[in-house]
């Protein structure tokens, strides 16, 4: 007898534990950083996003939703009219007073890492997946973004027994600005490794660098990311407001590559094996690309 009233006993007291422990999922959702927002959307949370900032472009659906601004300029007045639980974006999101004030609200504030390596990845994944009640699907889905970018290791290991690597720079631009180099530990610097480039910016974070610099680097390939023009506009924009690339390899031979620069924002997203396989076809031109639908502005 008191075997059995010690496991109803048990199995009460986890019953009444697992009530306890389960907190209710946020509902209502604001989300700042294009990488993080394009995430919640693939690991189903697209319909409890309420807001969005500027660099959410993809997929489509989010431009249609209310802006809180960019990401790091945030301001309180415009999240809280959304009436969020939660607000999930980058640790690059703030200013931090702003994020405060949301969080003594009563707003719960999920900061992720934007750090372009797949540890860090996988880490925001699952919190995401706990944060929607699925961390199932944030484990699966990991492992097949693991495996794409696996096959791109491979593919560019076979075009590099071939090929030497090309140098290249990314430039990261708003149209009539100064263009900024992306250096080590940025997206750019892992973008152009990835697809198989020596970044020949070898300083921290993104830095413009001068006429005579450019042209004493001399890269084989440029990148172009601008903030409001494609593909040839971006391009003819550069050379125009930086007349010192036009002596450069990469323009003599017309390898100027545009890129969305929304891939560089928020960490790594879920569209950046494509933007790789395209960018590796580009830099590897007499290889056959790794995906047949993977292709950039030549």
């Amino acid at each position: 007898m008191w075997i059995g009233r010690v496991v109803v006993s048990l199995a009460a007291g986890l019953m009444f534990w697992g009530i306890a422990q389960a907190e209710p999922l946020p509902q209502r959702w604001v989300s700042a950083g294009g990488s993080i927002s394009e995430w919640v959307v693939e690991l189903g949370g697209e319909s409890k996003l309420v807001g969005v900032d500027t660099t959410s472009q993809h997929p489509a659906a989010l431009r249609e939703l209310p802006s809180i601004g960019y990401q790091r300029q945030l301001a309180v007045e415009g999240i809280l009219a959304l009436k969020p639980d939660v607000m999930i974006g980058s640790d690059e999101m703030g200013p931090p007073p702003v994020l405060s004030q949301l969080q003594g609200a009563g707003v719960n504030i999920e900061r992720l890492s934007v750090s372009p390596q797949l540890s860090a990845l996988q880490g925001s994944l699952q919190r995401i997946g706990e944060l929607l009640g699925d961390p199932p699907r944030a484990t699966q889905v990991f492992a097949a973004y693991q495996q794409r970018l696996e096959r791109q290791q491979q593919w560019v290991s076979q075009a590099q027994a071939k090929q030497t690597a090309p140098k290249v720079l990314l430039l990261l631009g708003h149209t009539g600005g100064s263009p900024m180099a992306g250096g080590i530990e940025t997206s750019a610097d892992w973008i152009i490794k990835q697809a198989g480039g020596i970044n020949l910016a070898t300083h921290r974070g993104y830095k413009a660098l001068s006429s005579e610099a450019l042209i004493g680097l001399d890269p084989q390939v440029i990148v172009i990311a601008d903030r409001s023009l494609e593909g040839e506009q971006a391009k003819q924009a550069l050379l125009k407001h930086n007349p010192a690339l036009a002596a450069t390899r990469a323009a003599r031979d017309g390898r100027l590559i545009s890129l969305d620069p929304t891939l560089l924002v928020g960490g790594l997203g879920p569209r950046l094996p494509d933007g790789l396989a395209a960018l590796s076809a580009a830099f590897y031109p007499e290889r056959q690309p790794l995906t047949a639908d993977a292709k950039l502005t030549p």
